[in-house]
């Protein structure tokens, strides 16, 4: 393609309905050798995202390729939780069940590494694209009288179990989960190695962090919109002057009433 007789603002026309995954490297070469400062600008705007998006691509294929290496053949489930170690609210466990014939979870990764803005909407993608999903979560109340140990086995249990699916394998992240009737698998670092277990992450995530939100609505004077119910400096500021609400874990927060 020649680009030199047209404006920088025809050139972006030029790619206005394009996918970045349909440029050709050729033509972003081609912009990066036009003479033009705002021309090579754009060109190097392009190649970022193409990076980017090969990037994403390189990782998605590899996320998928760890579970599948467990057996092609297999029902396969990742469950993950979060909410372990806040000072309010639920711990929140999620499951999901992938269709690894569908390439469309691009982006998918460690809940923790992306954007809210990304967690939302690939938490909508993968609700759309999973096979099945399950969410479950145990309430701050629970988890005083039986224990965050007990609370956080069993929520990922019960999200499986949820599932109302035949399950040949659950791969969890970091450490088994008791009472599985089905193959167990741990991996180290699960939500930044596997498909499935990383998108169970990012649906509890989501989860969790709107739930604090309307509570935040509830209860103002913590910050859980911004904090999720963790320790920080304000929300231990706003229980010294407020004391504790409903949703406090009373087991968690005795240093600070």
């Amino acid at each position: 393609m020649d680009f030199k007789g047209l404006s920088l603002a025809a050139i972006k026309d030029n790619f206005k309905d394009s996918n970045i995954e349909d440029i050709n490297d050729e033509v972003i070469e081609i912009l990066l050798n036009d003479e033009r400062k705002n021309v090579k600008t754009f060109g190097n705007t392009l190649k970022n995202k193409k990076d980017k998006h090969n990037e994403a691509l390189k990782k998605m294929h590899l996320m998928y390729s760890f579970d599948l290496s467990y057996g092609k053949d297999l029902v396969i489930c990742g469950v993950d939780e979060v909410g372990r170690g806040p000072l309010a609210g639920p711990i929140v466990g999620a499951a999901v069940i992938v269709d690894y014939t569908n390439r469309n979870l691009l982006g998918v990764r460690d809940s923790k590494k992306l954007t809210e803005e990304k967690r939302e909407e690939l938490s909508e993608i993968i609700k759309k694209e999973a096979i099945a999903y399950c969410i479950y979560e145990i309430s701050e109340k629970d988890i005083d009288s039986k224990g965050i140990g007990y609370c956080n086995n069993e929520v990922l249990f019960r999200s499986y179990k949820g599932l109302n699916k035949k399950v040949d394998l659950v791969l969890s992240d970091g450490y088994p989960v008791k009472y599985i009737d089905t193959d167990n698998r741990f991996v180290v670092k699960g939500d930044d190695k596997s498909i499935a277990i990383a998108c169970a992450s990012i649906l509890a995530k989501v989860y969790r962090d709107n739930l604090m939100k309307k509570y935040s609505e509830k209860y103002p004077y913590y910050g859980f919109e911004h904090n999720a119910g963790y320790g920080t400096k304000d929300h231990i500021e706003g229980i010294k002057q407020y004391g504790p609400c409903d949703i406090h874990r009373r087991s968690f927060i005795k240093n600070f009433i």
